[in-house]
């Protein structure tokens, strides 16, 4: 099973909220997923976004596939720093 780290879209039409999810890579972007690790903002001012790097780490390490926009946001967070960093 491949699991990927990713974003669900949630709020209303053109007010977009967006959840961190760990999620099979087979389900649909809105549908099932396994866990919740954090959620993006964008439209606040300035952009929120809040990360459980605990659980994200675990996730990582248990071989969970980021998709690009999640790579972003975890590098404007500076998770994946610390990913590289524990490897060393």
């Amino acid at each position: 099973m491949a699991v990927r780290i990713r974003l669900r879209r949630m709020g209303a039409k053109k007010a977009p909220f967006y959840r961190i999810v760990v999620a099979d890579s087979r389900s649909p972007r809105d549908g099932r997923f396994i866990e919740e690790i954090g959620y993006y903002d964008p439209l606040k001012d300035p952009v929120v976004i809040n990360i459980n790097e605990e659980k994200a780490l675990d996730w990582l390490k248990k071989g969970a596939q980021l998709s690009e926009t999640a790579k972003a946001l975890f590098n404007k967070a500076g998770v994946l720093k610390k990913t590289v960093e524990e490897g060393q």
